[in-house]
Parts: structure tokens; C-alpha cells; sequence
């Protein structure tokens, strides 16, 4: 078999239905964000670069705590004191007191028994749900159909049978868990908030049936941690039912600004996870100054209630003239804006328009992140984003979404025919 052929012919084909994607260098300036400089070689750009007045508006980095000046200082400070790496795995020599006193800060933040750090939340979810459903007998797990990868490869991995319920239906849900005995094994999989959707979950209703039908849960509160809830603890926290769910997953990568994941639960969940996991017990420990850092960032962003109020507001005035320029997008209570183009083409073609016109970068998010056919540019507004930025977007915008009016489309026609 010439295996480099198979790998080509599928590459090909997935090009050609343009899902082929594409890395854009960025620069996050600490002092200026969101207006940064971007790297784009031969995209007409004078000395291969674009105006360093571009906005961007797709970054994760919710809270804008990467560039906190304490954070950086005391990520610095442990930098100089033990270096840059761990020097093993968390069993060797790995585990250091900022580790630890990592994982007594966010125990202590989510107000759990404890908690166990990884060096990403797609790790911590993959290995985490594998392992409990190797170990637990003929358990059953039931996902949430827009649930996030990590999720469903861990169940993957497991091995264990699965039934998908449609999003957010608890109604579904329920008729899949009636369906299992009762002493049978259970654990419901699913999502805080949907960051493709901006959807939130009802997670007191998820617990209720979780107890109605002796299920664990297993809640992934990546995009919620730092932003909802008091102190930004969550939406599980927010709801009053922290403390009824199993396991919680959260990102050190978000609202925190750094990386790294996590899962917080009683001892004997957390002391299982450490013993069993090979995705904690085999990966060489995040480094000392990562951990010191997000210690600190967690620390502030319990005190910044005001700035979530204000990325909240400002996500609000957005939604608000989406609506009166009819432009379509998915609402939501979220800070999460979708603006859908629908087809992947449209939303490739706007954001190199966006970038190349009006100096504002929006990632185009296409199948297989999302369906296909619901192809979009997910908007976050973080606290340094403006109303003025805010207005300048919607402007843009309008202007793209105009152009697609019947007298215009043969213009639009001809550069879509050119992105593809």
C-alpha cells in the first residue's frame, strides 16, 4: 500500500469540499490588545504585514488575565527560581508545591473536596471519562449530542456503550435513562455552556435526573469558569448545585488565561483518577511557573465580578444591533456570539474580507467543528473590546451582509468563487 497516497487522496477530498484550514500568526500584544499585528505573507500586504490596527475578536483568553501584569510577574518570579520545566511526571519528580497549591486553590474555588490538574482540558476529559468507564462494569454513558470532542473521545476510548441524546432535550434524556435498569451503571456526559452555540444548560434539571435514575454526571464547565456564577465559579455554581454534580472539568486556558485543565469531585473520585489515569500518570507535569500563574489568576478573577457584568453588557449591546440590522446569529444569555454565514465558503470569504477591509480578525468556524451547513464567526468581547470597536464591527459587517442583496451578488458571487 503507498500510504502517502491514501493520506493525499483524503486531504484532497476534504480540500475540495473547503474544509481546509488555514493558521494565522498573531501577535497578542499585552500593552495594546485587542488591536494587534498579523502575519499573512503574500496576501497584499506591504513588508508582509497588516496594519497593526487589527482588532481581534475570536480570542478565548476571556477575561484578558494572559496579560495581567501580576500574573506575568509571578509566572517571571518562578521562572527564576526553579527554571522552566517539571522534570517528570507528577509520580517521579514532577509534583512540585505550586502544583500543589494550585490544586488547593481551585478545591478551594470550587468549593470541592479536591482537585486534580492535567496539562490541557481536552486531557483531562479524555482520560478522565475513559478511565471511570473501563473501570465501572457495564456502565452506560449518555452524551449530549453537541458535546465537545475530548468528551466523546473519551467515551471512545472507554469502550463503553453510549446513547446520544439531541441537545439540551431532557426530555430524550430521560426516555434513554427509563430504558436501563435501574442498578445498571450510569453516567450523564455533558456541557455547561456550548461555546459553538453559546447555549446554556440546566444543570439542576440534569442532576434531578441523574438521581432520579441512579446516574453519576460528568459536567464540562471550560467556557463558564472565570466568567459565570459569583467569584466565577460556574454555571453549576450559579444553578446552587456545584456540590451535587460528580465531576466537574474546568480549563486553566480561558477565563484564566493560561493553560492547562482540571476536574474537581469528592477524595475518592480525585484519588481514583490519580491512580488509574494514564493520561495523569504517564504525561510529564505542566511547569512550575504555569501553575504559579494560574494560582494567581484565579485568585484575581475571584474578584472581578464587575468585569464579567461589563463583558456581559457589552455582549448584550452587540446581540441588540444584531437584531435591528437583521443579521443572523445564534441568541443566547451567553457571552458567546455566533454570526452564521451557513455555508462554509461565506464564512471564509468574510473573514478574509473582515481582515483585509476592515482590519478585524474572525476566525471562520466550518464543519467538522461544527454540522455542516451551520458555518460561522464566533465573536467573543472581552473587557478591553469598546463600545466604539463593538460599533466599527457592526458596521462591517453590515456592509458584507448588504452585499449580499440580489443586485449586489454577482460582486459577492465572483470573490467567493475566488476564496474557494
Amino acid at each position: 500500500m503507498n500510504y502517502k497516497d491514501l493520506l493525499q487522496k483524503q486531504l484532497a477530498k476534504f480540500s475540495s469540499k473547503g474544509y481546509n484550514r488555514t493558521f494565522t500568526p498573531i501577535y497578542r500584544y499585552q500593552d495594546t490588545f485587542p488591536f494587534t499585528r498579523i502575519d499573512l505573507p503574500n496576501e497584499k500586504i506591504k513588508n508582509d504585514k497588516i496594519n497593526p490596527e487589527t482588532t481581534i475578536w475570536c480570542s478565548n483568553d476571556y477575561l484578558n488575565m494572559s496579560h495581567n501584569p501580576e500574573v506575568i510577574n509571578r509566572m517571571i518570579e518562578v521562572i527564576k527560581e526553579v527554571g522552566t520545566g517539571s522534570g517528570g511526571t507528577r509520580n517521579i519528580s514532577g509534583t512540585t508545591p505550586y502544583h500543589d497549591q494550585l490544586e488547593k486553590k481551585l478545591a478551594n474555588f470550587h468549593q470541592r473536596d479536591s482537585a486534580l490538574i492535567f496539562t490541557s482540558a481536552y486531557v483531562a476529559n479524555q482520560t478522565t471519562i475513559a478511565t471511570l468507564c473501563k473501570k465501572i462494569p457495564n456502565i452506560e454513558v449518555f452524551s449530549d449530542q453537541l458535546n465537545h470532542a475530548s468528551l466523546i473521545e473519551g467515551i471512545k476510548n472507554s469502550r463503553a456503550s453510549c446513547s446520544i441524546f439531541r441537545h439540551n432535550d431532557l426530555d430524550h434524556l430521560e426516555s434513554l435513562l427509563a430504558k436501563k435498569d435501574l442498578d445498571q451503571p450510569k453516567i450523564i456526559v455533558f456541557e455547561s455552556l456550548y461555546s459553538m452555540d453559546g447555549t446554556e444548560t440546566n444543570i439542576y434539571d440534569y442532576v434531578k435526573l441523574a438521581k432520579k435514575y441512579n446516574a453519576l454526571t460528568y459536567l464540562d464547565e471550560v467556557h463558564a469558569v472565570g466568567l459565570y456564577g459569583k467569584g466565577g465559579r460556574g454555571i453549576a455554581f450559579k444553578n446552587n448545585v456545584s456540590n451535587d454534580v460528580d465531576i466537574i472539568n474546568g480549563t486553566l486556558a480561558k477565563g484564566f488565561g493560561q493553560i492547562g485543565g482540571y476536574i474537581v469531585a469528592d477524595q475518592t473520585i480525585i484519588d481514583f483518577i490519580r491512580s488509574f489515569s494514564p493520561g495523569f500518570i504517564f504525561t510529564t507535569s505542566m511547569m512550575p511557573s504555569i501553575a504559579a500563574a494560574a494560582t494567581k489568576s484565579i485568585e484575581i478573577v475571584e474578584t472581578m465580578d464587575e468585569k464579567r457584568k461589563d463583558i456581559f453588557n457589552k455582549a448584550k449591546y452587540f446581540k441588540q444591533k444584531l437584531n435591528l440590522l437583521d443579521i443572523p446569529f445564534i441568541d443566547s444569555n451567553s457571552h458567546i456570539i455566533p454570526i452564521l454565514t451557513y455555508s462554509t465558503k461565506k464564512a471564509k470569504l468574510f473573514s478574509k474580507l473582515l481582515l483585509e477591509q476592515y482590519n478585524s480578525y474572525i476566525q471562520p468556524i466550518f464543519y467538522p467543528t461544527v454540522p455542516e451547513g451551520s458555518a460561522r464567526l464566533r465573536i467573543t468581547i472581552t473587557p478591553k473590546h469598546s463600545i466604539q470597536d463593538i460599533d466599527n464591527l457592526i458596521a462591517a459587517l453590515k456592509r458584507l451582509f448588504d452585499s449580499e442583496k440580489p443586485e449586489q451578488s454577482l460582486n459577492i458571487t465572483a470573490r467567493q468563487n475566488q476564496v474557494a
